[in-house]
């Protein structure tokens, strides 16, 4: 992996795109959210795939020699129901259609195409015992950049069957492919939906050496077709030519991992400025064009010169290693999803006995739905960095409470790493020296922000490593030994780590929120500031920026409710034989509207701050401030603030990149 000296790992150009290797071991979660953004396509690792031939050819000896739970058997309450050798593809097909039986709304495509690259990524990790043909179509559904349509309700966090299972059946053709329309706006299928009255019987043909003959294997197995893309531009993919050099006996480069660094030009994934979009398409969340993105905190800026003059204030980044782990935030690299290729589509994959089970052995979604979380919740903690910097500075608090040997005495990582970021933004010493003019001791949003926020930075670094353990792993029931001699049943696909992870990062997000909030409060505190009550400019009755508060706390309430442990949850299914839920795939929806809401209250905390240090004399020569006051709208009339916020939540990726 190629990293710079600050610690961020970048995707390398390739092409039309950059790509992102998949091999089953290491990607992260800045690499996924590049899958999802349409930034980069995957390359198949050579020797992932070929793991994941021997974990298919596993399968099939085993289930030879004994029965398997799923594929000789029914499943749930049903496992002790077996199943006839000549049924098992029938059985697995009726599997799919049982289980894919979601409901409520679509998901956003960017949430399913998350899924398909973790999901396509766990079977190159080899425990599925399912045929590599499933691995090629799912990531050339990303490069073609279609997916399927994935309905929001119908996992508990003990597998997301139905999501999963709808996924299979797009993979089968039996259902339609979706995809972003021109200039990437809209949900649209991609091919009408085929009838398909059931899978005929592929032919016969001698399978590896030592197994009886059975099903034919997958193309990708015997001879790798080019993906369509590639024959269409009369280019074939790097990593499918790899495996026809490899079995010639020619000599092959095995793909440089190569891994991404969001920039916050674009991190809020909103379309490139001066796209067209049409009339009524619906976005990415589903929403009407220019109705704003669910799930995304923030529109786009009615004055787009608005964000240029920030984005131009802002420094170059720190050259030199950071003093914690960044990760990428939430969002689209530099340049514009590209749209589907027209008509294209993964061709139809041939289920084999086996195939149905180890497809729907995943949390993929939860974990796509909590990886995106993670990464627009890391990326506003960042922000907020400056946000509260510039609250300290327009209240004249005391930088006492940010001194290294406070911190230094109780070594926790995230209120160490808060308080150097407030000092290192302010341009403050580690050891500050007495000021016997100022406060004794400031109210606690901010004496005792270090300490809260640093809770929700390592609430959130814990939720990338659990995210990025799942995403690497196999967790598929049965389990294929790697040494190809037992087939495990157990139990890690029930998603417990995850839920407790994403709980506990919304938790410690509220925490920071309600700090946020009083010091919103505090600065319209005459008392604090030195300023007229409320900010206001006008007449003593002026209301100033009063209303913020109610707007802050109305997004604090909807950020509370999201706070409530999913993992709480309890349930009792399948005839009583699985008893339990953790409702990660919950948790991380709520992390999702959580982090959503979060950027409204530091927003609100942003536009008062900056309106206060525009009410003092003398501009603070921080970059934080100079970035802001590019941004947001002047002046201190009383007026509506809807614009002001808007572009306040526009302008935090930016902020993050200090």
């Amino acid at each position: 992996m190629d990293t710079p000296a600050d610690g961020t790992a970048r995707v390398a150009p390739h092409g039309e795109g950059a790509r992102v290797v998949l091999d089953g071991t290491a990607l992260t979660v800045g690499e996924l959210i590049a899958l999802a953004d349409g930034a980069a396509v995957p390359v198949v690792a050579p020797e992932a795939r070929e793991r994941a031939v021997r974990s298919w050819r596993t399968a099939r000896r085993l289930a030879a020699a004994g029965r398997l739970y799923g594929r000789g058997t029914g499943v749930g309450a049903q496992r002790s129901v077996a199943v006839d050798q000549d049924d098992e593809v029938a059985h697995g097909l009726r599997l799919l259609r049982s289980h894919a039986g979601g409901a409520g709304d679509l998901l956003p495509g960017r949430q399913v195409r998350a899924m398909l690259a973790i999901r396509a990524n766990q079977l190159l990790a080899g425990g599925s015992g399912i045929q590599p043909a499933f691995v090629d179509a799912l990531t050339e559904a990303l490069r073609l950049r279609v997916h399927p349509a994935v309905s929001e309700y119908g996992g508990v966090g003990t597998g997301d069957l139905t999501a999963l299972a709808q996924t299979g059946l797009t993979l089968l053709g039996e259902r339609p492919w979706a995809g972003e329309g021109p200039e990437g706006t809209t949900d649209r299928p991609a091919v009408p939906e085929l009838p398909r009255p059931g899978l005929p019987e592929p032919p016969a043909l001698p399978g590896p050496p030592g197994l009886p003959e059975g099903p034919a294997a997958p193309a990708a197995l015997a001879e790798p077709a080019a993906p369509v893309a590639a024959i269409a531009s009369g280019e074939a993919d790097r990593s499918v030519t790899a495996g026809r050099a490899r079995d010639a006996g020619a000599p092959t480069e095995p793909p440089r991992r190569v891994s991404v660094a969001v920039h916050a030009s674009t991190a809020t994934g909103a379309p490139t400025a001066g796209a067209p979009t049409a009339p009524g398409a619906l976005t990415d969340s589903g929403a009407p064009a220019g109705s704003g993105s669910r799930g995304r905190p923030g529109a786009r800026l009615a004055d787009g010169s608005r964000l240029a003059a920030a984005l131009a204030a802002l420094p170059a980044p720190p050259s030199g290693p950071a003093d914690r782990p960044e990760h990428a935030p939430v969002g689209s690299v530099p340049g514009r999803a590209l749209a589907p290729l027209p008509g294209r589509v993964p061709v139809p994959v041939v289920l084999q006995a086996g195939d149905a089970l180890a497809l729907l052995s995943s949390n993929a979604l939860a974990l796509a739905q909590a990886a995106l979380a993670q990464g627009e919740v890391g990326m506003l903690l960042r922000a907020t960095h400056a946000v509260a910097a510039l609250s300290l500075v327009a209240v004249s608090g005391s930088p006492q409470a940010y001194a290294a040997p406070v911190h230094a005495l109780r070594p926790y990582p995230g209120a160490a790493h808060a308080a150097g970021e407030v000092r290192r933004l302010l341009g403050l010493p580690g050891r500050p020296p007495p000021d016997p003019g100022s406060r004794v001791q400031d109210p606690f949003g901010f004496r005792a922000f270090p300490q809260v926020h640093g809770c929700a930075l390592d609430a959130c670094e814990r939720l990338r490593e659990v995210v990025e353990v799942e995403i690497n792993c196999p967790s598929e029931n049965p389990l294929m030994d790697p040494d190809g001699a037992a087939a495990y049943h157990h139990g890690g696909f029930f998603a417990a780590p995850l839920g407790l992870a994403l709980d506990a990062c919304a938790l410690a997000l509220l925490q920071t929120a309600q700090l946020s909030a009083a010091r919103l409060a505090a600065l319209g505190d005459p008392g604090l500031t030195g300023l007229p009550a409320f900010l206001g400019a006008g007449p003593a009755s002026s209301s100033g920026a009063m209303i913020l508060e109610y707007t802050a706390n109305s997004a604090l309430a909807e950020l509370r409710s999201c706070a409530m442990p999913a993992s709480a949850g309890h349930a009792v299914l399948s005839r009583g034989l699985e008893e339990a839920a953790s409702f990660a795939g919950q948790a991380a929806r709520q992390a999702l509207r959580a982090a959503h809401a979060y950027a409204v209250v530091v927003a609100c905390e942003l536009v008062a701050s900056v309106r206060a240090l525009r009410m003092l004399p003398g501009s603070p020569p921080v970059a934080a401030f100079a970035a802001a006051a590019a941004a947001l709208p002047a002046g201190t009339d009383d007026r509506p603030l809807t614009d002001d916020v808007t572009a306040a939540v526009e302008l935090l990726p930016l902020l993050a990149r200090l």
